[in-house]
């Protein structure tokens, strides 16, 4: 019995290969299997080679699969671009329709399968999917009939003749597989899952719902890939609780938009990606110097310009950070899980409205996109915290004197009130301005109110919570592998791998980007030997952010991955010990 298995369905743009891969994982989740997905995309919306990877174990994954068990084959292009992928053991199905053909150089066992042909006489070819999917139940020894659910719902609108035909079409698959499968004992017999119920979603589901979570009633936002899915997800939501989802004419309307409906006191918010958050780059300027609260979601993908839009990169790391012109307090959390990404919306906004100061919360496209099983969310830890919004009658002395909106306080945080509050008037603008929001140029004004701004993030590096996720179990370790977002599960399992060597390795993830978190990732540094940082760009942003701010420049590598693919556990192996053996050959 199989403990893990990966499988794979391919095929053109258009032809249902999300559909396949959404009905298997949800009826495997249901079963009580962990799984974690992953999508490869075109960026049209019909043609080119699509896929959909689905990791299914019987414990905890939080990333994908070196190899492949299962090939399901739609076109000979899925064949021929994946099938290396596919051990000793594995198993191609393709459709006989194209009259597939067996690469020479792989060892899997091949079988062509009429999925169409089967479809077809059941009434529509598009049903070739469910036939597929009957013919890998066969293969992992699993009922049918535990579909029948997820069938059910897929096509409750269509009425109970369709629901029958999908059925009856995964039933066939299943029967013509049992009947040809040359080993009835299939060494890919997938084991029994505990049954308990967890949720299955994308991180950008976990962001929307997490938005709701901390009290959000407005997005304001511009689809744009990998982000849109925030947006639906909200467009249905978000009016049963009386928000709503405003679709603007661009980024930088959203932005402001956003923006506005947090002056004016509601919790709002825009998502986007690397070209959207470039429109938005004046307008995150302005809610930092008019210290109005924001939080922008960045969902990176392949850049520069429209670049790679449906593929993986974390290349908007330093643009987050530097983008803005002039200087301003601004915050970025990086969260890893499905969990995290929750969790972190929620304090996004809190952290927002405490230091009234744009946050980032960078996301990448295999986190956003990518779904996985995620543990139920305890409700019970969500808090919401508005910082120094005023509710009790504000008291003056001066009946004419504006209010201080921008007072210079010890901890650079300054009072803030809703419009419309008595005594509560002041100026608000994008200029440099007294402690009333009045114009200034005044040098002596300028320093106060720049050194006030600037200092409201000190402390918090110390208040995140949990700024650097650590496993840390060697007080002197041979590597230290650093990441962000979404590489954390790739990380954790090249860990595991080195470690049964004997290698002493140790991680640290870090999820607060900016400010950064010196302290709580030096000591870490310092008792490596070596630190080798693992992202998804050309030109190393993240290790360049480490050695600005903890120094040990001689001591940082880095292993970079830029052509649009999520890293592999593998390919982190290797590079750690091609790493290491550098190391060790030179000291």
């Amino acid at each position: 019995m199989k403990y893990q298995l990966s499988w794979k369905v391919g095929g053109q743009q258009g032809e249902g290969i999300e559909s396949t891969g959404e009905i298997f994982s949800k009826a495997l989740n249901r079963l009580g299997y962990f799984l974690y997905t992953y999508r490869h995309f075109s960026s049209r919306i019909k043609g080119g080679h699509t896929n959909n990877k689905i990791r299914v174990s019987t414990s905890r994954v939080s990333t994908i699969a070196d190899d492949l068990d299962i090939l399901v084959a739609f076109d000979q292009e899925t064949i021929d671009l994946n099938y290396y992928e596919l051990h000793s053991e594995g198993i191609i199905i393709a459709d006989s329709k194209f009259k597939p053909v067996k690469p020479e150089d792989t060892e899997a066992t091949f079988y062509s399968v009429p999925f169409t042909e089967i479809a077809a006489e059941l009434g529509t070819s598009l049903m070739k999917n469910m036939v597929a999917i009957g013919a890998t139940c066969a293969i992992i020894k699993l009922n049918p009939v535990v579909f029948t659910d997820v069938v059910k719902e897929i096509f409750s609108k269509k009425g109970n003749t369709v629901i029958e035909k999908n059925m009856e079409a995964i039933y066939q698959g299943y029967t013509f597989m049992q009947e040809n499968l040359e080993n009835t004992l299939s060494p890919l017999a997938l084991a029994q899952a505990d049954g308990q119920p967890r949720l299955f979603m994308i991180g950008n589901d976990a962001i929307a719902f997490g938005a709701l979570a901390a009290g959000v009633r407005i997005m304001a936002a511009y689809p744009i890939t990998p982000a849109s899915e925030i947006m639906e997800y909200l467009i249905d939501k978000l009016p049963e609780v009386g928000g709503t989802v405003i679709q603007t004419e661009d980024e930088i309307a959203a932005a402001t938009m956003a923006m506005g409906a947090n002056y004016a006191g509601t919790r709002s918010f825009t998502a986007s990606a690397g070209p959207g958050l470039s429109l938005m780059m004046e307008a995150i300027g302005l809610a930092g110097m008019t210290e109005t609260p924001l939080v922008i979601v960045d969902t990176q993908r392949g850049g520069p310009s429209t670049g790679l839009p449906t593929k993986q990169e974390q290349s908007d790391l330093m643009a987050m950070i530097y983008g803005t012109h002039g200087e301003i307090p601004k915050v970025v959390i990086a969260p890893s899980t499905g969990e995290e990404a929750f969790y972190d919306t929620v304090e996004a906004f809190n952290i927002a409205e405490e230091y009234q100061c744009p946050v980032i919360l960078l996301s990448d496209l295999q986190l956003s996109l990518g779904k996985q099983t995620v543990e139920q969310f305890d409700f019970n830890n969500i808090k919401i915290r508005r910082g120094k919004l005023k509710k009790d009658e504000i008291v003056v002395e001066d009946e004419k004197a504006y209010f201080k909106r921008y007072e210079v306080t010890e901890d650079g945080v300054s009072p803030r009130v809703i419009p419309g509050m008595k005594n509560g008037i002041h100026h608000v603008t994008g200029v440099e301005h007294d402690e009333t929001g009045r114009p200034s140029e005044s040098a002596a004004n300028r320093k106060l109110q720049m050194d006030k701004r600037m200092r409201k993030l000190d402390k918090l590096p110390e208040l995140f919570p949990n700024p650097v996720a650590l496993h840390t179990p060697h007080e002197k370790p041979d590597l230290l592998l650093i990441g962000f977002n979404s590489t954390r599960g790739t990380i954790e399992e090249a860990m595991r791998r080195l470690e049964k060597e004997g290698i002493k390795i140790n991680h640290a993830h870090i999820r607060l980007i900016h400010p950064f978190p010196t302290e709580a990732l030096l000591p870490f540094i310092a008792a490596a030997k070596t630190v080798l940082v693992v992202e998804n760009n050309a030109t190393g942003q993240l290790a360049n952010l480490i050695k600005m701010n903890v120094g040990y420049i001689d001591k940082i590598k880095s292993l970079l991955k830029y052509d649009g693919n999520p890293f592999q556990p593998i390919q982190l192996y290797n590079g750690s010990k091609e790493v290491l053996q550098n190391v060790y050959k030179y000291s």
